[in-house]
């Protein structure tokens, strides 16, 4: 080089624009990217040893990937070679490769080829470079602003390792901003330049990210603004806001206007106003907000504020955010305004805050015993029955079950309250169905002590089991229209299941429950704690008089007279039917569902056909009979009146009865089996016992080993037989 050539090249750099005269020399200059440049990581090692593989920077404008392959060309004893994919084509490419292959033939040295904006390389020209960079002749360093699994050759990218830049912060860029103010020999350290603080924040927000912004803006201030009679040049906010052409607002991100303005936004969101949420969020992306703070904050509005009612939400804002990661800025803001307007115009929920509900009654009450079929029975189940009596939910109808998950002292508690709004409106009757048959299936079961349980031989037959009682529910408010305003009452309301269908029926009306416990009063009064009280249902406790019947003298004496009375197993007598005929109002309707266990399963309904003799099978379908024809027990007692000729004998119009036939999948454990057929003494005769009367020993083990063999354990069929029956009051 002649002292011409080096005086045009030092007037060249002289006369280069700020943002190339301030690059970095050294990585000790380098300012930023300290996630894979501060001491020990593992690419500023590489570089300081000269120890380099192939590389792919990738990241927005700005962020120093020229920079960084300049330092290493500074800074490595390999021969450097620059390429710019825009200019070049596959001739530089060869002729480039045919140097490297020199210097390595003549001078034992590695290449480094340096490929700017390398994404904008054809296929053809990425091929190109693929042997040479596979074979060691070149090591590749190339820089782009797209992501390079998607727009760099496959085999490139494989042979590469990533480095992904970020936008710098603004304190990267103020301290950038310092130094080219400081720096007399590159900068403007050289010149008196004052720099306003509101201005020199300003630059730093609005530069995006962006090194060659902010200097470029800087440069532009300084070499259009004139040095006042000291010889001092002022940059103010003004000459910063025309210097990088975007207007200063009010938002500083850590004073009050950052968190005045992050609200306003939460709250245009809660309140569905979309012009207003995307206002606010405008507002701090142009202050220069982060947008993963922004994204972050979406996040837990969609779990907080949106919830249930569209659980797609977080789904939404979670893909928004990861496709902003994949294309950044400028870009990534319809990622930010999708995410927005989703979480503005989706219905709202806050029914997760039913968690802390949770947490607080765990925080303050007594923890409860986890019942023992939840718990795990791999390791007590022999020693401590773990485990034991749970029900699989898949082996069932709708792949539910009911059974008893909280503790007992738990047992009727709702934490979660879902919304009318979205999908929750949908889920809603669900879930309260599901608990009402939930807590009617603990209830009736504990009405028994365990040990009457085992012996009962019919319990499946009176056990309300899910499928059970849901079919019942459902027919019984199928024979009968009740109106969003009606007064209803509701007879042995006590496991709930028919008094929520009829809150849900009458929602602007008033339900009645007649409870004969105190502690189902107590039970149901907090199942309905959290509505409001104009739509909460009336429990009263009435008892039994002297006649087992309810006593329903001081609600006689209120006057009231209801709509729709309704009850399941709730008529004992005519006497009782003349109470409830005096609180119908005219043209009101009575529905009664009472069970029929005469005609219910029989066990020997199990027994395959010719597997006893005809002889046999008659003696056990005789003392099976037996069992119903016990006066003593209201329980088994057949429904031998027609109750339609009753009602119309007592002035009811319109009635009429059904025998209605349930089959309900059940499992008969052999442990039940033996129950049932124990002989031993109890206070409730067995089956067993009843087949005493009729069946001998041996015929009885005969009878019981078929039933283990073809029932035990297996999935069957269990009948029940209800009447229902529906009249209308005299007008």
């Amino acid at each position: 080089m002649d002292l011409f050539d080096y005086s045009i090249k030092e007037q060249l750099k002289k006369d280069a624009p700020l943002a190339d005269r301030m690059r970095p020399q050294t990585l000790d200059q380098f300012i930023g990217q300290s996630h894979i440049l501060s001491p020990g990581k593992l690419l500023r090692r590489a570089i300081q040893a000269d120890q380099l593989s192939s590389l792919i920077f990738f990241g927005p404008p700005g962020t120093g990937k020229t920079t960084l392959a300049r330092i290493i060309a500074n800074t490595t004893k390999a021969e450097f070679i620059s390429l710019n994919a825009v200019l070049s084509g596959v001739k530089d490419i060869r002729s480039s490769i045919a140097t490297a292959e020199k210097f390595r033939k003549e001078y034992e040295r590695k290449t480094i080829l340096f490929i700017d904006e390398v994404h904008r390389f054809n296929k053809a020209q990425q091929d190109a470079l693929l042997p040479h960079v596979e074979n060691g002749t070149v090591i590749l360093i190339g820089a782009t602003t797209e992501n390079p699994y998607f727009e760099v050759n496959k085999a490139l990218v494989s042979r590469s390792r990533i480095f992904q830049l970020e936008s710098l912060k603004a304190e990267d860029l103020g301290q950038i901003l310092d130094m080219a103010l400081n720096d007399k020999e590159r900068g403007y350290g050289a010149k008196k330049i004052n720099i306003d603080e509101n201005a020199r924040k300003h630059l730093a927000n609005v530069a995006n990210g962006d090194a060659r912004a902010i200097l470029n803006a800087l440069e532009l201030a300084v070499e259009t603004s004139e040095a006042n009679e000291t010889g001092v040049i002022h940059i103010d906010l003004n000459t910063a806001e025309e210097s990088i052409q975007k207007k200063a607002v009010l938002y500083d991100k850590d004073g009050d206007a950052h968190f005045d303005t992050i609200s306003a936004f939460i709250k245009s969101l809660r309140g569905s106003d979309p012009d207003a949420a995307l206002y606010w969020m405008a507002k701090m992306i142009y202050g220069g907000e982060e947008p993963r703070f922004l994204f972050r904050r979406m996040i837990v509005f969609a779990g907080e504020d949106v919830g249930m009612a569209d659980p797609h939400a977080l789904q939404v804002v979670m893909s928004a955010a990861q496709a902003f990661d994949y294309v950044g800025m400028p870009e990534g803001r319809f990622h930010l305004a999708q995410a927005c307007l989703y979480l503005s115009t989706a219905p709202k929920s806050n029914s997760g805050f039913a968690f802390f509900d949770a947490l607080k009654t765990i925080q303050q009450e007594q923890n409860g015993e986890i019942p023992n079929p939840i718990k795990d029975g791999n390791r007590d189940k022999d020693g401590f029955g773990h485990g034991k009596g749970y029900l699989y939910p898949h082996a069932y109808k709708d792949h539910w079950v009911a059974q008893q998950y909280l503790p007992d002292d738990l047992q009727g508690r709702a934490f979660y309250q879902p919304s009318n709004q979205g999908y929750e409106a949908r889920v809603k009757d669900d879930v309260a169905r599901r608990r009402e048959i939930q807590l009617a299936a603990f209830l009736d079961s504990s009405e028994q002590s365990a040990e009457s349980q085992a012996e009962y031989w019919q319990e499946r037959t009176f056990s309300n089991t899910a499928e059970l009682l849901s079919q019942l529910r459902d027919y019984t408010f199928s024979q009968v229209e009740i109106k969003r305003h009606q007064l209803i009452l509701v007879l042995n309301a006590g496991d709930g299941i028919f008094l929520g269908e009829a809150l849900r029926k009458a929602e602007e009306g008033t339900v009645y429950g007649l409870v004969n416990r105190d502690a189902e009063k107590n039970l149901l009064e907090n199942r309905y704690a959290e509505l409001d009280y104009l739509q909460k249902p009336v429990i009263l406790s009435v008892g039994k008089n002297s006649e087992g019947l309810m006593d329903l003298g001081d609600l006689i004496k209120e006057k009231i007279k209801f709509d729709t009375i309704l009850g399941k197993n709730a008529l004992n007598n005519m006497a009782q039917l003349r109470q409830l005929r005096q609180m119908i109002a005219p043209g009101g309707n009575l529905v009664l569902v009472e069970s029929i266990p005469s005609q219910g399963q029989r066990l020997s309904g199990y027994l395959p056909e010719n597997s006893i003799s005809r002889a046999l099978l008659k003696k056990l379908l005789k003392a099976e009979s037996r069992i119903y024809e016990i006066e003593s027990d209201d329980k088994r007692q057949p429904k031998a009146v027609d109750l339609s000729e009753m009602l119309n004998r007592e002035g009811f119009k319109s009635a009429f009865s059904k025998q209605t036939d349930f089959f309900n999948r059940t499992i008969i454990s052999k442990k039940r089996i033996t129950d049932w057929f124990s002989l031993e003494s109890t206070s409730r005769k067995t089956y067993a016992r009843y087949l005493t009367e009729e069946l001998s020993l041996d015929e009885i083990e005969e009878i019981k080993t078929l039933l283990l063999n073809v029932v035990a354990g297996r999935v069957v069929e269990w009948k029940s037989s209800w009447l229902f029956v529906k009249a209308v009051q005299q007008p």
